[in-house]
């Protein structure tokens, strides 16, 4: 089906508030004229695949015949050309190398790391306190997955870098990727933080690249994963980028918007609260915990599914025939995982938060292609079940000891970006 869109109204450019909202409302809504939808963007025709079914072909059955959109061309020249971004032979050769950093016994070294920083963070808190959730959780997703990579004073050094400038990579890199050519030039202060943040961020990597370099020792850190494989200073610079914006983001809004959840659904907080005493008997959580966590991680892939990321872009590599439309080679495509997760022919009642989804005798029932919080296939985030753990345990190791209520009078309002942001998430601590 062809939904012609004038150029000025294209709902991709701008980036007020009101336009952001406006992106989640127009995507979810062109499911209901039919599996591919066809937009224009200016004179250029956008496919837009709105159907379970298609998704899992684009991202899994014809995954080899697509390479990434337009929207990561745009982050190219800036973060580099790793694993998000790299397509073809080197994105393979590239995942080869990095598949070892996520095995289980890597995992399992990780997840004393997740507990040992959400314990820290518990610590902290006061009885009575009113904390800023969102910034907490954000803080803790940058000092994990910087302690995942680094393991020196150097790297140390670095996880304060990443603290300053990670989120406005993200978020300034995301208003570039979705908007014309031209703004990226303008002089304007969201610019001037976009290009400072990245150029301190490239250079405080590769000094401690070139640390190790001179060491040249493994010190179990992903880091070390990286430059034993045999990567050059700026591959491994590039995939280190990469993991830092690419880990932190989806984990951190997950956590925030989990406790979000739980304190506005007392019913479901009792249940996590209950299962986690259970499990864990009033011992630190370990990795073998996290498969008899069975609700609280439905808690978790129900936040997943409702607070996903806005879109994913491919290109064709070649013609490729998609649901009998034929796409013509470099052709660009468009999958949605916010419209995809509230389609109500997947999701009943899709704006309900309902853990129950994802219990054992009903998650068989949701199509291949409906729930994809880190895409699917070859190109499927290589640190998923990294995210996964880290999200369960942080919600494991403070909800043993806490209650987060919301703060009466201060709604929780979403700003959108790539992703859902919450404008605030203030939440009193209280003593279980």
């Amino acid at each position: 089906m062809s939904v012609p869109i004038a150029p000025g109204r294209w709902p991709f450019l701008g980036h007020t508030p009101a336009l952001l909202r406006q992106r989640f409302a127009f995507t979810d809504t062109l499911p209901r004229h039919g599996e591919i939808v066809r937009l224009y963007l200016g004179p250029a025709p956008v496919y837009f695949v709105a159907s379970p079914r298609l998704t899992h072909e684009v991202l899994v059955n014809e995954g080899p015949k697509f390479r990434k959109g337009a929207m990561f061309d745009k982050f190219r020249p800036f973060v580099g050309n790793g694993l998000v971004l790299s397509n073809g032979d080197f994105h393979l050769r590239q995942r080869r190398l990095m598949q070892p950093a996520f095995h289980r016994d890597r995992l399992a070294a990780y997840a004393e790391i997740m507990r040992r920083a959400a314990t820290d963070l518990s610590d902290s808190w006061r009885a009575g306190e009113v904390r800023k959730i969102d910034e907490d959780m954000q803080s803790l997703a940058v000092t994990i997955v910087g302690e995942a990579l680094f393991s020196t004073e150097l790297g140390k050094a670095a996880i304060t870098e990443a603290r300053r400038s990670i989120y406005v990579i993200i978020q300034q890199g995301m208003i570039r990727a979705l908007s014309p050519k031209f703004v990226e030039k303008l002089p304007v202060p969201g610019n001037r933080r976009f290009d400072e943040a990245i150029t301190r961020m490239q250079g405080i990597v590769i000094e401690v690249i070139r640390d190790w370099r001179r060491a040249g020792t493994d010190r179990g850190d992903l880091l070390s994963t990286l430059l034993l494989a045999g990567m050059t200073d700026e591959q491994a610079r590039d995939e280190v980028l990469t993991l830092l914006t690419g880990g932190i983001e989806t984990t951190a809004l997950a956590l925030g918007w989990t406790f979000h959840e739980l304190g506005r659904r007392p019913d479901v907080e009792a249940r996590v609260h209950a299962e986690v005493d259970e499990v864990l008997g009033g011992r630190p959580v370990t990795i073998e915990d996290i498969p008899r966590l069975t609700y609280v991680r439905q808690v978790v892939d129900e936040v997943l599914r409702q607070y996903p990321l806005w879109m994913l872009m491919r290109r064709t590599l070649t013609e490729v025939d998609l649901g009998g439309v034929r796409l013509p080679a470099g052709a660009e495509v468009i999958v949605s995982p916010h419209a995809l997760h509230h389609d109500p022919k997947s999701f009943a009642d899709p704006d309900r938060f309902d853990p129950g989804r994802w219990a054992p005798d009903r998650v068989d029932a949701v199509p291949k292609g409906a729930f994809v919080p880190f895409g699917a296939g070859n190109r499927q985030c290589i640190g998923n079940r990294f995210a996964q753990n880290e999200i369960v345990i942080t919600v494991a190791t403070l909800a043993a000891r806490w209650k987060l209520v919301p703060v009466a009078g201060r709604p929780v309002r979403i700003k959108f970006t790539s992703a859902a942001y919450p404008d605030s998430l203030p939440m009193t601590v209280v003593p279980r």
